[in-house]
């Protein structure tokens, strides 16, 4: 049985876990498949770490949020190029996304190995942040830091936006179909453009909360995959936000059990992917059962 430290750890690792997924899920809400969230979490962490670095001399409470604004820009911007190209040119997302994560990878390397790492480092990674752009720790317990009150406010925002605005709407009707979304006069551009830059934003912010709370540099493929797992926990959730939640909890918590049970008892941490893997098998089947229940209703209707 784990103690309140392993609940800390766990919430901890959840943090980047359920702003990547957040951000995976509100593409999924307009029918965009973002595979980009590692490479959006990497150009995120780099612009954050950057002002943390370079705007010195800030009272915490500017200078955090200056680093996480930062991030969700940056993110936003990576997010939003194949954003753009999918709702301008028609090219794939999913393409796109796939080959600037690696971009964002090396460029990320290129930079800790040169122009911002640390004087005198042997490794390639950066200074430690200041002080005043470090995340407060909120419970001593796996070092849980304000990280994730963060993680669930934008969740909570992420689903009055979707649900209870008319950007959401216009979001999850060009989801729907964009072909009946343009008749009603919505445009599947602006939803697109507009939903992969919201969701590269999340994904950036995901990578700056690692960097700040927990490793307090930026060093070279510092994330062990957070943004891969997002598009696992977006699919198990279903897409919805507080689903999010609950899965990346799940997720970190397989994260934070697995080390510690290859350590004690011998169990290879791959298993924690294999269960993760069984979860989301189960859901596509579910959802494939429910799909087919829906195709016969219908069929009964039109006899």
């Amino acid at each position: 049985m784990g103690g309140w430290q392993e609940v800390g750890l766990t919430l901890q690792k959840s943090v980047p876990l359920i702003l990547a997924g957040l951000g995976v899920a509100f593409a999924l809400h307009c029918s965009l498949f973002n595979i980009g969230a590692e490479g959006q979490l990497y150009v995120g962490a780099l612009v954050g770490t950057l002002v943390a670095l370079f705007a010195v001399g800030l009272p915490a409470w500017l200078h955090i949020p200056l680093c996480v604004l930062g991030s969700f820009v940056g993110g936003a911007i990576w997010g939003g190029i194949p954003g753009y190209l999918r709702a301008k040119r028609g090219l794939s997302e999913i393409i796109m996304t796939i080959m600037l994560n690696y971009v964002a990878f090396w460029f990320v390397s290129y930079m800790v190995h040169g122009p911002i790492q640390e004087p005198g480092a042997y490794y390639p990674q950066t200074e430690i942040v200041p002080v005043t752009s470090q995340l407060p720790i909120i419970w001593k317990a796996g070092r849980l830091h304000v990280g994730l009150p963060i993680a669930l406010a934008a969740a909570v925002i992420m689903y009055v936006v979707l649900y209870h605005t008319t950007l959401g709407f216009r979001i999850r009707a060009v989801g729907f179909g964009s072909r009946a979304a343009r008749h009603a006069g919505i445009s599947p551009t602006r939803s697109i453009t507009v939903s992969m830059l919201v969701s590269g934003g999340l994904a950036g912010m995901a990578g700056i909360m690692e960097v700040l709370g927990v490793q307090h540099r930026l060093s070279d493929f510092f994330s062990p995959g957070y943004g891969y797992d997002a598009i696992a926990i977006a699919l198990l959730a279903r897409g919805h936000p507080f689903g999010v939640v609950a899965a990346a909890i799940f997720f970190g918590a397989l994260r934070a059990g697995s080390n510690m049970m290859q350590r004690t008892m011998g169990v290879p941490s791959s298993v924690a992917a294999f269960i993760q893997g069984v979860a989301i098998l189960f859901v596509a089947i579910a959802g494939a059962i429910q799909l087919g229940m829906l195709w016969r209703e219908e069929a009964r209707k039109c006899d």
